[in-house]
């Protein structure tokens, strides 16, 4: 199940009032993933924007598309209450990482990129709170991929965080 209570806790949606929330909320659909199974795949039509309920999620880089074994270098976990597949708002429109549930299980809710923008031209204001969210979080996993570059060269990272 999904609250109104879960949804006021996530960065995304925190600062809505319980309105938009409801509305929000009837463009959700939780969903659970064992241990490894696949949530989205690297390339394919990015069709959602997911935020982690529960578990762990890990986004991982795949340029084939496909999990090759000691091949599969993990950019970023999510944390619960993260939003992630924000490129089904950005053209191509293509998922750019692999999303893999990386606990024993993991609860996800996911929303339909067609309905939140159905929402977004309806009430202009939760669109542009949801859409600069999305900008500050393109920003944080730009810095995270830099990061883990650098120190894959052996370079000293300093915390932003």
């Amino acid at each position: 199940m999904i609250s109104l209570d879960f949804l006021k806790k996530t960065d995304v949606f925190k600062d809505m009032n319980d309105d938009r929330l409801r509305a929000v909320l009837n463009c959700a659909e939780l969903v659970q993933f064992k241990k490894d199974e696949r949530i989205f795949t690297h390339g394919a039509d990015a069709t959602h924007v997911w935020i982690l309920r529960e578990g762990a999620v890990e986004l991982r880089s795949e340029p084939s598309g496909k999990n090759v074994s000691g091949q599969v270098p993990a950019v970023s976990f999510t944390s619960e209450a993260q939003a992630f597949g924000w490129t089904c708002f950005v053209p191509p429109y293509k998922y750019r990482l692999s999303g893999y549930c990386a606990s024993e299980q993991c609860k996800v809710i996911k929303f339909k990129r067609e309905d939140l923008l159905r929402l977004f031209e309806s009430d202009k204001t939760t669109g542009f709170q949801v859409m600069l969210y999305l900008l500050g979080a393109v920003g944080r996993q730009f810095l995270q991929l830099q990061d883990e570059i650098a120190r894959k060269r052996g370079i000293e990272v300093m915390s932003r965080w």
